[in-house]
């Protein structure tokens, strides 16, 4: 399968990385025994990363963390009890110390904003993948996307889908997570500009998301971590219901007290936008994530059902968060802060 339309940039990847891995790991290696609850979190300073290594914490698990070299220190990781060490997927030289003595990969990464997306998404996870078969690595959880396989013209969705082929070919004990959805997302789209009285924006059409908070993704992540159920599974995690952006701001509006400022953006504009900057090599980027911008607006479904993997991780669906109850809880924090310290909220001339 290609990635950006290239196999052979696939291949010299492979190849390049490949070399400097195994021989970085043959020397560090050692076929050293390793305790199962030795536990290395990719991404950990993400949304969803920070969640897993907390969550892996809690159960006893001996937490190391590769971290990038960042503006930002991860002090808070360390605070919690895990250990950091440096390294980046772009830099695959950087890899093989930080897989010393390591049973269990969790995966959570991704690349930032301002990054093309092959090179941590594609490149880095080539790499991260051929550094665990050199180094024995025993699990690798690896996180995707709901519905990848049904968009390779959306260059996320297609690089998500290749490297789930790819981990399946290494030979390494796997599980693959498709998400749907982050609930902490839903608070920096449209709980907080709510609050602010800023625009949010929306579109025109009923595409559906079954959210799901990152603190319940982490859970059963470490469930699956436990268990040998898992083993060479994909399955998708989605929440207890599919939610349109209208009901989602509606709830919002509801919880918050206010009024939403809503611009409703065509699907149509986001398919010319994107049409327009692909014919600038500088904006190639920035079209990729308008092409997962319009799969995310064209009236899909996003949900998927969670019986069967609720009961091959035997878990409760009772303990999932509903998103209602996620935002009711954010709501009630947040305006008991303003309370506290006697703001004034924007949505009219009173102190809450």
């Amino acid at each position: 399968m290609k990635i950006r339309g290239t196999q052979r940039t696939k291949t010299r990847v492979q190849n390049r990385r490949g070399a400097v891995q195994v021989r970085a790991a043959a020397s560090l290696g050692g076929g050293t025994p390793v305790r199962e609850t030795s536990l290395l979190v990719v991404g950990a300073t993400g949304t969803l990363g920070r969640q897993v290594v907390r969550r892996a914490l809690d159960e006893g698990y001996d937490v190391r963390c590769l971290v990038r070299p960042r503006y930002t220190p991860a002090d808070f990781l360390r605070d919690w009890g895990a250990t950091t060490v440096r390294g980046d997927l772009t830099d695959p030289s950087s890899l093989p110390a930080a897989l010393v003595g390591v049973h269990t990969i969790v995966d959570a990464a991704t690349s930032r904003p301002e990054e093309p997306i092959t090179k941590v998404d594609w490149e880095g996870k080539v790499a991260l993948i051929q550094c665990a078969q050199a180094m024995g690595i025993q699990r690798y959880v690896f996180y995707s996307i709901h519905g990848c396989e049904r968009h390779p013209e959306v260059p996320l969705m297609n690089i998500k889908k290749c490297t789930e082929e790819y981990l399946e070919s290494s030979g390494l004990d796997y599980t693959v997570f498709r998400l749907c959805g982050f609930m902490q997302a839903i608070i920096q789209n449209y709980a907080v500009p709510i609050l602010e009285e800023k625009t949010v924006w929306g579109t025109d059409d009923q595409t559906r998301t079954a959210y799901m908070d990152t603190q319940d993704i982490a859970r059963l992540t470490m469930a699956a971590v436990r268990s040998e159920n898992c083993s060479g599974k994909t399955m998708t995690l989605a929440g207890p219901r599919a939610f349109t952006v209208p009901e989602v701001i509606a709830l919002c509006e509801r919880f918050a007290g206010a009024d939403a400022n809503v611009s409703k953006v065509p699907v149509s504009v986001l398919r010319l936008a994107r049409s327009v900057l692909n014919f600038f090599q500088w904006s190639g980027d920035a079209a990729d994530r308008l092409a997962f911008a319009e799969v995310l607006s064209a009236n899909e479904v996003f949900s998927a059902s969670m019986e069967e993997t609720y009961k091959l991780l035997g878990c409760d669906p009772s303990d999932t968060t509903l998103l209602e109850k996620y935002l009711q809880d954010y709501y009630t924090r947040i305006l008991k802060k303003l309370k506290d310290v006697g703001g004034q909220s924007r949505q009219g001339d009173f102190y809450l």
